[in-house]
């Protein structure tokens, strides 16, 4: 009886653990526009990187001690991660002269499956880690505080770019008003 209810908390955590894993592959394809940081000012991307380290540090109530051993790991797993979407970017962008699209179409499959089955293996790496730091539960939080930070900045990026439209069309209405003035 005890082994069975023993078992039976494994297997659960097991699934825990699949479902994580299953999260961080989806954050995988989130999490794409970190690429785009590279592009940006310094000092944009250090806000950001503030926001997502105090978003993520409160939702998994990140203890101090535990914040100074785990940041160090996550930026580590970051680093690997993006070095993977990167590899697929530079992929997609290469042109190879001699081979057909439909050939440079499969290569593309054939590298983006060889690279998530990487990022697979990346993130039990890390979950082991992280694992002697944070308990199960946090690490089980990680991709949904993930998630929510870029569900956060993206609506924000959003938000700027509508303003940024906003103010684009109130210019464009004063300089037709000047002009109509300027007409009459």
């Amino acid at each position: 009886m005890q082994l069975q209810m023993n078992l039976t908390l494994i297997f659960k955590d097991m699934k825990k653990l699949l479902a994580w894993v299953v999260m961080m592959g989806a954050s995988y394809l989130v999490f794409g526009q970190d690429a785009d940081l590279d592009k940006q000012d310094p000092k944009v991307r250090e806000k950001i990187q503030a926001a997502r380290i105090a978003l993520i540090s409160e939702k998994l109530k990140l203890t101090p001690a535990q914040a100074e051993k785990f940041w160090p790991i996550y930026r580590e797993f970051a680093e690997q991660r993006a070095e993977l979407r990167k590899q697929f970017r530079q992929a997609e962008r290469t042109q190879e002269p001699n081979r057909t699209k439909a050939d440079r179409e499969q290569a593309l499959i054939k590298l983006g499956l060889e690279l998530k089955q990487q990022n697979v293996d990346l993130e039990k790496k890390y979950s082991e880690r992280l694992l002697n730091v944070i308990s199960a539960q946090q690490l089980l939080t990680l991709p949904k505080a993930e998630q929510e930070f870029t569900r956060i900045l993206m609506q924000r990026l959003q938000e700027r770019q509508e303003m940024r439209e906003q103010r684009q069309e109130a210019i464009k209405n004063r300089m037709e008003q000047r002009q109509r003035e300027k007409n009459n």
